[in-house]
């Protein structure tokens, strides 16, 4: 039988899962880590959340989202780790783009580091809410919740700092 934090725990867990396989997917594409099965790292990172609960000081679901993403990205560094001491490598048709163009997978890396680098030049605020609304795909009022602010705060703080990240990736686009 589940007390009433685990039975809190787990929904939180279920809703969660969308937006860190999102985020699992992206990391791995991003370091060209393409075959690895990102839902299992998923898996894996809420089994450690799950075991660390105790540890966990919860001060609300944006401070969950924080502390998973922060066990995930761990997960995920691991996996790196592991396959590339046992030295394998990705083969090249595991990071092919979808039409099986191996210049299109290049350039989609590029990108993802691109956009990587853009998020410097935004502010801790605005970096939290683009990569809420990009990275993990939630919704305006999704972000609001998460952050404690309001649907339209959140959709000023997203699209000024779409502009910026715009600014900063328009030499790729030119050169594109």
């Amino acid at each position: 039988m589940y007390t009433s934090d685990e039975t809190a725990l787990a929904a939180l867990c279920a809703r969660f899962r969308p937006l860190l396989a999102r985020w699992a997917r992206f990391l791995l594409a991003r370091a060209g880590g393409g075959a690895l099965d990102a839902d299992d790292l998923v898996q894996a990172a809420l089994l450690r959340a799950l075991r660390g609960i105790d540890a966990f000081d919860m001060r609300g679901e944006a401070a969950l989202l924080g502390w998973l993403r922060r066990i995930l990205l761990n997960e995920v560094r691991d996996e790196l780790r592991r396959r590339h001491s046992r030295g394998e490598v990705v083969a090249i048709d595991a990071n092919l783009a979808a039409d099986g163009d191996p210049v299109g997978a290049v350039l989609a890396h590029e990108r993802a580091r691109a956009y990587t680098s853009a998020l410097r030049a935004l502010n801790a605020r605005q970096r939290r809410h683009v990569r809420l609304r990009v990275e993990h795909g939630m919704s305006f009022g999704e972000i609001a919740a998460a952050t404690g602010g309001s649907e339209d705060g959140a959709r000023m703080v997203v699209a000024r700092a779409m502009r910026v990240l715009s600014e900063q990736l328009s030499p790729l686009a030119a050169a594109a």
